[in-house]
C-alpha cells in the first residue's frame, strides 16, 4: 500500500448540493425550497419538533409517573465474580475497574449473591444484598459498605 493508491470509503465524502445553478441542475430556480410559503421564505428557521401547526408528538404521547433526579445507579457484581481475586485480598471498586468487572457510569457498586465464593475475601463495595452478605461471611470474610 502506498499513498497514491488509498482511496476513501465509497460514501464517506459527499458532494454539497450545489443550489441555484440553472434548472438543468435539478436544483435551480426555486433552490429546492418549492413555491411561495413560509418555508420558501429567507429568514425562516425549523424549530425541533415543529410539525407545521399539528399537536407535536411529545405532547401526544402519554406520560406517566416521574424521572427521580437524585436517583443513585448501582453497578451489580454477582458474587461467583469475586472468585478471581487472590485469597485475603481486599477487593475496592478500584480493583474492580483494573479487572474490568465495572465499566461505564454509575454511581456505587452493589454486589449481589449470584453464584458462590470459594475465598476468604475482604469486600469494599457502596451495598450488598442480603444473601451476598452471607455467603460472604460464611466463606470467612467481611463486608465493608464504603
Amino acid at each position: 500500500m502506498n499513498l497514491h493508491s488509498l482511496k476513501n470509503k465509497i460514501g464517506s465524502r459527499k458532494t454539497r448540493k450545489r443550489l441555484g445553478r440553472g434548472t438543468g441542475s435539478g436544483l435551480g430556480k426555486t433552490s429546492g425550497r418549492g413555491h411561495k410559503g413560509q418555508y420558501a421564505r429567507s429568514g425562516h428557521k425549523h424549530k425541533p419538533g415543529f410539525e407545521g401547526g399539528q399537536m407535536r408528538l411529545i405532547r401526544r404521547i402519554p406520560k406517566r409517573g416521574f424521572k427521580n433526579i437524585s436517583r443513585r445507579e448501582f453497578l451489580a457484581v454477582n458474587i461467583s465474580s469475586l472468585n478471581m481475586f487472590e485469597a485475603g485480598t481486599v477487593v475496592t471498586p478500584e480493583l474492580f475497574q483494573d479487572k474490568g468487572l465495572a465499566n461505564g457510569v454509575f454511581d456505587g457498586i452493589k454486589i449481589l449473591g449470584v453464584g458462590t465464593l470459594s475465598k476468604k475475601l475482604t469486600v469494599k463495595a457502596h451495598a450488598f444484598s442480603a444473601s451476598a452478605k452471607a455467603k460472604i461471611e460464611a466463606a470467612g470474610g467481611i463486608c465493608e459498605v464504603i
